[in-house]
């Protein structure tokens, strides 16, 4: 199952663009926590996992059903937890 929704890389990509970031400098991957044993009635869970290379800053943000990791991520890019970047 795939945690991270096409609006929210959308809305990825439109942060690193609007942030002046070269989107080939950060890595991006899914981890799936969620209970293999459970039922479908339970929510979806997990973290996104982000790498700048050129900094080897990582941050990690929750991920799933009511999460908004890419307003985290927006968040710490302006508070440079990923090295400077500036405001396109």
């Amino acid at each position: 199952m795939e945690l991270i929704e096409p609006d929210e890389l959308l809305r990825y990509g439109q942060v690193l663009s609007a942030w002046s970031c070269d989107p080939a400098d950060f890595e991006l991957h899914e981890v799936d926590t969620t209970d293999p044993c459970s039922d479908e009635l339970y929510p979806f869970k997990g973290y996104v996992d982000i790498l700048r290379r050129s900094t080897a800053q990582r941050r990690e943000y929750p991920n799933g059903d009511g999460t908004t990791w890419v307003a985290a991520f927006e968040r710490d890019l302006a508070a440079k937890r990923f090295g400077q970047v500036r405001p396109a």
